[in-house]
């Protein structure tokens, strides 16, 4: 859709769920967390660039694992005095910690791998000496 008064393209959520691969109930869940805010004529919404631009930053964030309260700083931080800067400074802040959260988790998960590789030679061995 095309906005008449500013020649701006628009979309409805159908259009914005759709291209994102969400439900109407996910965009709703957003809007009603104040990540995004489309404007409203009557009872239908209607979303701007920064609204998708938005929505594929939440996306993006809960892909990499961030809670929705890190996610709104992030996107906050956009509009804050420094702009950019200063969020581009807190993001890769918050990647260092999430990649160390990361890491930890894939150590985690590889000793456990080995713990079960050695539980089940084991247990092999075991069922080896019954037979």
């Amino acid at each position: 859709m095309i906005d008449l008064m500013t020649s701006a393209p628009t979309w409805t959520i159908a259009q914005v769920a759709d291209e994102f691969g969400v439900t109407h109930r996910t965009v709703r869940h957003y809007e009603d967390l104040g990540l995004i805010s489309p404007e409203r004529r009557g009872t239908q919404r209607v979303y701007h660039r920064r609204d998708r631009t938005r929505l594929g930053l939440i996306l993006r964030g809960k892909r990499l694992g961030f809670p929705l309260e890190e996610i709104r700083t992030i996107i906050d931080l956009f509009d804050a005095p420094r702009g950019r800067r200063t969020q581009l400074e807190y993001v890769l802040g918050q990647i260092d910690e999430r990649r160390a959260d990361l890491d930890q988790r894939l150590r985690d998960i590889q000793d456990a791998i080995a713990e079960l590789g050695e539980f089940e030679r084991r247990c092999r061995e075991d069922l080896d000496k019954l037979a």
